[in-house]
């Protein structure tokens, strides 16, 4: 038994434990769900017991169950010191997609009693630090649909050692609605021509043809592309060595419609031409001009 491979999928509530849950019984995982930390150690020694052939087991374990807070930390490196191959694989979500994917179920938080949701997913995100800490594997959900993470769990526990598996996700904002939550790499491009400034192109966005040849076409764009392009080929290597699955860049200007929307539509092209799974998101594209 204690040469099974065992995932614990933990982390915040609405961040998609039971898509991860799912996916990895799709590829052969004998999986649990919301089994109490406390009997993770019976559980273990009744499975070791039996002439069983599972080989990889999957357990859903977080606030739901009693006493996990108090008790995750000393069962599980208690049984990892008896020598069972234990993985934890954390999820984390931005607050704002967690508050609009408990809007969307209409799910209860597990610790909404006399708070809001935001105050729950606040209180949640503080005690699981440690828990965070411990991962093997802390995935953000942010930016990923239900298909596209289920995509990711399985490439990850299919083939953990080969090809790349570094997943990127580019985000363009405006400094004037804050920083994304949760980017590794933020870039500013407020030095950049800003068309806003030019009538023909002010009600324009980035993704426009007429927009996107404005910003381009000065030597600023072109010389901070070929360091960018630079950068990312020497970083991205080095985050696939040390086991990282995703890479999260922002860039941003002023309001998130010019400037951050071409240059991140050009950096998207740099990876997918280099065969890296990218998710985009123009996060400010939308809102109040300027």
């Amino acid at each position: 038994m204690k040469n099974i491979r065992i995932t614990i999928i933990t982390g915040l509530s609405g961040s998609g434990k039971s898509t991860a849950l799912r996916a990895l019984e799709d590829i052969g995982f004998f999986c649990v769900d919301n089994l109490p930390v406390v009997l993770l150690p019976k559980f273990l020694e009744i499975q070791s017991g039996t002439a069983s052939e599972i080989s990889k087991i999957a357990l859903v374990m977080d606030i739901r169950g009693k006493y996990f807070l108090e008790k995750h930390t000393e069962i599980i490196l208690g049984l990892k010191s008896e020598g069972y191959h234990i993985e934890i694989l954390f999820l984390e979500a931005s607050d704002d997609s967690l508050l609009h994917r408990f809007s969307e179920t209409r799910r209860t938080h597990p610790l909404s009693q006399k708070r809001t949701v935001f105050e729950s997913i606040q209180l949640e995100r503080e005690k699981l630090t440690d828990l965070k800490q411990m991962a093997d594997n802390v995935i953000d959900t942010t930016l990923f649909n239900v298909h596209e993470l289920k995509e990711l769990i399985q490439r990850y526990y299919l083939f953990p050692s080969s090809g790349k598996r570094l997943v990127v996700n580019l985000t363009s904002f405006g400094y004037r609605y804050g920083l994304p939550h949760d980017a590794d790499i933020v870039l500013d491009v407020r030095f950049l021509p800003n068309p806003y400034f030019v009538k023909d192109l002010s009600d324009l966005n980035g993704n426009d043809r007429k927009v996107e040849d404005y910003v381009l076409g000065c030597d600023e764009s072109k010389q901070f592309l070929d360091v960018l392009f630079n950068l990312v080929s020497f970083l991205t290597p080095l985050f696939e060595k040390e086991g990282k699955t995703y890479l999260n860049i922002a860039i941003g200007c002023t309001g998130g419609r010019h400037r951050s929307v071409v240059i991140i539509n050009q950096l998207g092209q740099h990876f997918e031409e280099r065969s890296y799974q990218v998710n985009l998101q123009h996060r400010d594209i939308n809102k109040d001009k300027g």
